[in-house]
């Protein structure tokens, strides 16, 4: 194991690593330990009794946060005539209509964080599958990112605004972050229990037994704090 830093250290001495904390309770403590020279992103890490080799136990959803993640999000969109015309004016910063902007993208250009089609536009998106799928860029139905042409608008906004898609991993763990340290407590609870109902509202039938296994948060640089199941599960959105 890596030997962790002195600051790290501080940190992890100052949370009970065998006491589960409430969701407010563990917002706190990341916010407070947090001892890095930048502005960590506060991320979500979960482990769910399912099995991720089924098909039908499968995790995987969208959510838009209600006070956003705290950074830009560039988005490209793969449309052309009307479509392309409206995702510009939606303020998609990159539309993928013409050859160039095609070749570009094969060639290995991946400067945008979300990319959006429309239907007809799948056939191309595919063929650069070799470079967007690897980057988790490519666009899918089921994380909402293959919409009609008038549905472009309301997609670009979600985007920008704080849009999160979560995927269950082959270990049966989620990593989701959901905003930065320099939010108000208020407003990280917010985005939590904005993030646990969805993931609540995604449990495959399949699933038996405990959904919630293992909550934790923590800040990109610090230790891990052990939330609450049954409290995290209870959750719910300030008015």
């Amino acid at each position: 194991m890596a030997k962790r830093g002195k600051k790290y250290r501080a940190a992890q001495e100052k949370i009970n690593p065998e006491q589960n904390y409430s969701p407010a309770e563990a917002i706190s403590l990341a916010k407070d330990n947090s001892y890095a020279n930048f502005d960590e992103t506060v991320e979500l890490h979960i482990r769910l009794g399912v099995d991720p080799r089924h098909a039908d136990q499968m995790v995987r959803d969208v959510v838009v946060l209600p006070h956003g993640l705290g950074k830009s999000v560039s988005v490209l969109v793969f449309a052309q005539g009307e479509g392309a015309k409206l995702a510009r004016d939606a303020g998609a910063d990159a539309v993928a209509d013409d050859d160039e902007t095609l070749k570009k993208i094969e060639g290995g250009w991946t400067d945008f964080d979300v990319a959006i089609a429309t239907p007809d536009m799948m056939s191309k998106a595919g063929r650069l599958g070799r470079v967007l799928g690897p980057r988790g860029l490519m666009p899918n139905p089921k994380a909402g990112t293959v919409v009609p042409e008038n549905d472009l608008p309301r997609a670009i906004r979600e985007a920008k605004a704080g849009r999160v898609e979560f995927r269950i991993d082959k270990t049966a763990n989620l990593h989701i972050p959901f905003g930065k340290v320099s939010f108000e407590s208020q407003q990280l609870f917010d985005n939590l229990a904005a993030l646990m109902e969805a993931i609540k509202k995604a449990r495959p039938a399949a699933a038996k037994g405990a959904y919630l296994r293992r909550i934790t948060v923590s800040t990109t640089m610090g230790p891990g704090i052990k939330i609450d199941p049954v409290q995290a599960q209870a959750m719910e959105l300030s008015d």
